[in-house]
């Protein structure tokens, strides 16, 4: 029985993805899945996790740029809300007012949010947002709760450690007591480009102009169906803006 694997590539602007893998329905036509193990809450949390930072990664690399926003909202203490229902009714207020005057200027507004408080007690919401003239002004009279500091992106591993970071949870950093991510629903992603494979590559394949980012690289044996697999990323050596 010959055994089939499957690419899948996502395409960004300066960056590809891929995950090959092994198909569950290799062989002759008809041929039966093998028996897959049932996966722990653990493993489901993780997996959970990781689609979580995927999705997150992919509308960054879609939708965002190295001159957008990482904005930083903070509480004064006597501001702190009592729990996260009302820090996420504080965000989604300022969230209106933030439309509203993008919309007067003639541009969307685009968000990714992780609402965090620290097991100490302190409440922070890490925001990513589209940029666009006067957003410095409008975010902070958005915010009537405390601070809001601004950051530009930044190119480091074309937005993966940003993903990651606008994604922790209690989990992933134990500084976290309990965390909320959204973002907005106007950032939709296309589907991958889909190839059946007849053989496994010993090495990833190569494109010109991009060069391997290492620390993207993972293959293994997926520890549910038993099923080989890797991904990782390629990143455009002249980034385009």
């Amino acid at each position: 029985m010959q055994k089939r694997y499957k690419r899948l590539t996502y395409l960004f602007d300066n960056a590809i993805e891929v995950y090959e893998y092994l198909d569950g329905r290799y062989g002759a036509p008809g041929q039966k899945r093998g028996k897959r193990e049932k996966p722990s809450p653990e493993v489901i949390k993780k997996r959970n996790q990781w689609n979580r930072e995927r999705k997150a990664r992919h509308k960054l690399r879609t939708y965002m740029k190295v001159n957008d926003y990482l904005v930083t909202f903070s509480y004064r203490i006597p501001a702190r809300p009592p729990d996260m229902g009302t820090a996420v009714g504080h965000m989604k207020k300022a969230l209106t007012y933030i439309r509203k005057e993008y919309k007067k200027r003639g541009y969307p507004l685009r968000w990714i949010r992780n609402i965090e408080v620290g097991t100490r007690g302190a409440w922070h919401i890490h925001m990513v947002v589209n940029r666009v003239p006067d957003a410095d002004i409008i975010l902070k009279e958005a915010w009537e709760h405390g601070t809001v500091n601004f950051k530009l992106l930044y190119e480091m591993g074309e937005f993966a450690e940003l993903a990651a970071y606008l994604t922790k949870t209690p989990e992933t950093d134990p500084r976290l007591k309990e965390a909320r991510y959204n973002s907005s629903r106007n950032m939709p992603l296309k589907e991958p480009k889909k190839k059946r494979l007849a053989q496994w590559r010993k090495k990833p394949k190569e494109k010109k102009g991009f060069y391997l980012d290492k620390q993207s690289y993972h293959e293994g044996t997926n520890p549910v169906t038993g099923y080989q697999y890797r991904y990782y990323t390629l990143i455009r050596i002249n980034r385009r803006i």
